[in-house]
Parts: structure tokens; sequence; C-alpha cells
């Protein structure tokens, strides 16, 4: 079974190649071996959100904020998810979030 460290090159290289769906179900493939893979939670949010696939962006957003609640880029990050699905409301709470942490 490979690594995710060996996954995630994979998904570079398909991503870097276009191919976005295959580098997408490469990193499901990681996560689903480590739910708790960050990385590949990040990337699925943003391949998910240029694939037009906004719910599933705001599915592994929402996760890397689960799992890195104190990073400030991750709340940016949802706020910038939450914002290209059309949902303004939860944008800027994402924001005000992020703001906070920072301090």
């Amino acid at each position: 079974m490979p690594t995710n460290e060996e996954l995630y090159a994979e998904y570079e290289r398909l991503k870097d190649a276009g191919q976005l769906p295959e580098a997408a179900a490469t990193l499901e493939k990681a996560i689903e071996q480590d739910p708790s893979f960050t990385l590949g939670h990040s990337a699925l949010a943003v391949i998910y959100g240029r694939l037009n696939r906004h719910e599933d962006a705001i599915r592994h957003g929402l996760k890397v904020c689960e799992l890195e609640p104190d990073d400030p880029f991750s709340h940016t990050a949802m706020s910038v998810t939450y914002q290209r699905a059309g949902r303004i409301p939860e944008a800027e709470d994402a924001m005000a979030r992020a703001r906070m942490i920072q301090g």
C-alpha cells in the first residue's frame, strides 16, 4: 500500500498534467487510509473547488479546520472556499475566525 507521501506525489503529478479528477481520486485514497491527513484534505478542498464540486470542497475544508483549529490559514482558506460556493455569510464567519486566531 502506498504511503501518504507517495500518494501526494502522485496527486501532484496528475494535477500538473491537468488530470484533476484523477488527482482528486488519488488523494481520496490517501485520506481513506489516514483520515487525519490534513494536507490531503486541504488539497482536496482546492481541487474540488476547481472542479466546481463546492460541497465536497467545503466538506474537506471543514475537516482541515477541525484538524487544525488554531491555524488561521485554515480558516482563511475556508473563507475562500465558502466564497467560491456563493456562501458569503459563512465566508465572513470563517474570515472572522481567522482574524480572531491571529489576534
